[in-house]
């Protein structure tokens, strides 16, 4: 078994940037071996920031470096599903940032072709390594709260993202509730049949004008009967609003928000604290380097990876669900949406 994993880090954007610097001084287990970006002013800063030894001016060139085991697929949603493809076709494990894709279709080509060439993937979805969640997660699992009536997560934003960035994303469903809908899944441990989404544009008119919402709540139905819902929002003034409750038979468990210090300051006119940490770069600094060191030991030990490829896809299918519900008014179920990808296979 090697000792050590070589990582080639493809993308060295905002996300890039906290992965590059959390295997180069949180995982020794790995070293960056090289890193691409379409600016090279800005792979050169992450290379010279994490200790990088090489600046490719492309992907392919990671992709044919032996010396390479895996990669960090960073760059824009609309390459990953292409990049995940290139890297299983040369041999490399893989860990891709959410989602793989905004197609059904390009995400089952990109898992046919990761599992013909046997190669490990893992979607980054952290949130599943915060402390905060896998406690609620315990809870459940160990039957603490008995058996789970409702659930409801919390996720806003401290501000939108710019205009530019809103029209390539995929809209909010599948850039920002995604992370939700796995969430969803992972603490009550089972699949959503139906999703109700209810939707607007209460923060910036542009976002509408750009054909996306910034507002919603969405309603869903597991299979086991459990209710949940997701509250979202591209903008909470106070700072990034993460929280989730779930209801029980036997009890209730719920988490807070992260502060960056647990200090009261208590006056005549009000007993006030700090406002929360202010976005995910802050408040899930932890889940990123455990969800790294997993995937990471993965490979190293030939074991499974802890968030596979197969569960990177359910999500896009809840929000394609998601944004059929909002657009027609009405409940939607995943099998509609599994089947309507099906037929638009067939068709082709």
């Amino acid at each position: 078994m090697k000792s050590k994993l070589n990582i080639g880090l493809i993308g060295a954007g905002r996300i890039g940037k906290v992965h590059g610097e959390t295997i180069a001084f949180r995982v020794p287990e790995a070293s960056l071996i090289a890193v691409t970006d379409p600016d090279a002013a800005t792979a050169q800063a992450v290379a010279q920031r994490c200790g990088i030894p090489r600046v490719c001016a492309t992907a392919d060139e990671i992709f044919a470096d032996k010396s390479i085991d895996a990669v960090l697929i960073c760059s824009s949603t609309n390459t990953h599903a292409d990049l995940a493809i290139q890297a299983a076709l040369a041999g490399k494990h893989i860990f891709c940032e959410k989602p793989i894709d905004h197609t059904l279709e390009k995400i089952d080509l990109a898992l046919e072709t990761v599992t013909r060439h046997k190669v490990k993937m893992q979607v980054g979805f952290n949130r599943r390594f915060d402390a905060n969640f896998a406690r609620v997660r315990e809870a459940i699992v160990s039957g603490e709260i008995g058996t789970p009536h409702l659930i409801h997560i919390i996720s806003r934003d401290p501000g939108p993202p710019p205009i530019s960035y809103v029209k390539v994303s995929g809209g909010m469903f599948l850039d920002m509730t995604i992370h939700d809908f796995d969430m969803a899944r992972f603490l009550i441990g089972d699949e959503v049949t139906e999703v109700y989404a209810s939707a607007g544009v209460r923060v910036d008119p542009e976002i509408g004008k750009a054909g996306d919402v910034d507002t919603a709540v969405i309603l869903l139905r597991f299979a086991n009967g459990v209710i949940g819902t997701i509250d979202n929002c591209r903008q909470a003034p106070y700072g990034y609003d993460q929280r989730v409750e779930v209801l029980g038979s036997k009890g209730s468990i719920a988490t807070e928000n992260v502060y960056p210090n647990r200090a009261l300051v208590s006056t005549a006119e009000s007993v006030r604290r700090d406002l929360p940490l202010n976005f995910f770069m802050e408040r899930y600094l932890d889940s990123f380097e455990k969800e790294l060191r997993a995937f990471v030991e993965a490979v190293l030990a030939d074991k499974p990876t802890p968030v596979t490829a197969a569960d990177g896809r359910v999500p896009v299918v809840m929000a394609l669900a998601a944004k059929k519900s909002y657009l027609e008014g009405r409940p939607v179920k995943l099998s509609e949406v599994a089947a309507e990808a099906s037929l638009e296979t067939v068709s082709r």
